[in-house]
């Protein structure tokens, strides 16, 4: 495939051109079907997902209780206006709250969404409104990823970015990632809020130090900020806690989640303490689809079958098989990241794009995450065959 302005394989059958606006890369290759670990395209042929759809399909393609809960619910009740109450928006807000509210240690409140980029919206409005006018600056780190709206893409500290898009909206910083002096040195009487990762996923699959972790949290504290913790990509048992702050002992003010809490269907949630949450009036922000019954239907699903799979700990045993079988082979400088989110890092003179795309055409489904490393987030219920398989697959790609 070379452009979107051509036909292409995946697109022959559409037209003489690509009926999609070019902002993702031309597709290498038409997925059809999809079950557990494995994917097949429109020709038939097998591959192993270790991608997830950017670390969303946790439990596998179609899995069997999701697909049960959104069919029947598909059946019985779609949506209604926030006008309305529905039981089963109702039930998964009380869950979501349960899980991370038990990690958190607080009791809170949510509010549903589409994706990751509105979840992360919801929490610098809340921001805002908690800091109140003249204090409405949010500080995040170098290397993060946000969003790509205007305000989650002003957070998101890629300079790169921005540039197709400048000016952006005022009231954002970008600091040193990994550094509390910097973070501290950036926060005057105009700030209310930092948004940091635990992992910085698209920056690199980049894991923060305890240290600076639990030095946000005290400058939070010191200062009367509050920490916003996205874990979009790191919530629910993606890296062997069911959330990525639980690795570094602090309490988050806010949480903003979404990828794994759909298993593919579009959900976002953003999840605050009780007392945040309550600056928040009627009208001060919304949704047409915030809580529809069929995506909390299948969030419902997901948790419930995480909780009975004990995915959290799945994800710490897959993920440390993953990571023994990376580190024994020779090309692999190292591996970073927590759980099931993983870099491989191959090193300076390889090309992890040239890596990914020979991967691809062998089976088995990365991403290039940076010029000179892989990222890999199989479903938590990869099997150790499926594992052993891909790092067969990998070792014999860098040899």
């Amino acid at each position: 495939m070379t452009s979107h302005a051509t036909t292409s394989h995946a697109f022959a059958t559409t037209g003489d051109h690509c009926p999609f606006m070019p902002v993702f890369g031309p597709p290498q290759v038409m997925f059809v079907r999809g079950a557990g670990t494995e994917l097949w395209d429109d020709s038939g042929r097998r591959y192993l997902d270790f991608l997830c759809g950017l670390a969303v399909t946790s439990l596998g393609h179609s899995h069997p209780a999701v697909t049960a809960a959104i069919c029947e619910q598909a059946g019985t009740l779609m949506h209604v206006s926030n006008l309305f109450a529905n039981p089963v928006a109702t039930e998964t807000a009380r869950l979501v709250d349960e899980v991370v509210g038990a990690a958190a240690g607080a009791g809170g409140q949510v509010f549903f969404c589409n994706s990751g980029a509105e979840a992360n919206e919801t929490a610098l409005k809340l921001a805002r409104k908690f800091g109140g006018r003249g204090r409405h600056v949010v500080v995040s780190a170098l290397g993060s990823f946000h969003g790509r709206t205007r305000a989650t893409l002003a957070a998101t500290g890629q300079p790169a970015k921005h540039e197709p898009f400048q000016p952006m909206p005022d009231g954002f910083r970008n600091v040193a990632w990994d550094d509390i002096d910097a973070l501290a040195n950036a926060v005057d009487p105009t700030v209310s809020a930092v948004i940091i990762e635990a992992v910085q996923g698209e920056g690199g699959v980049n894991p923060a130090s305890v240290e600076y972790f639990q030095g946000i949290r005290a400058l939070c504290d010191e200062r009367g900020l509050l920490m916003i913790v996205d874990e979009v990509q790191t919530g629910f048992a993606r890296t062997g806690r069911w959330f990525g702050f639980e690795h570094y002992g602090v309490q988050p003010d806010v949480v903003t989640l979404a990828k794994g809490l759909g298993n593919g269907f579009p959900i976002g949630a953003c999840w605050a303490r009780r007392e945040v949450a309550a600056v928040f009036e009627p009208g001060d922000h919304g949704s047409t689809y915030s809580g529809t019954a069929i995506a909390t239907a299948a969030a419902r699903a997901v948790i419930t079958e995480m909780r009975r799979i004990d995915a959290p700990l799945l994800a710490r045993e897959r993920g440390a098989r993953l990571r023994a079988g990376l580190e024994a082979i020779p090309a692999v400088l190292d591996v970073r990241g927590l759980g099931l989110l993983l870099a491989a890092e191959l090193g300076p003179g390889v090309d992890a794009k040239a890596v990914y795309t020979e991967l691809l055409a062998r089976g088995l489904v990365t991403n290039a995450v940076t010029p000179t490393a892989i990222r890999l987030a199989p479903p938590i219920t990869v099997t150790e065959a499926e594992i052993d398989e891909a790092v067969a697959l990998i070792a014999e790609v860098l040899a």
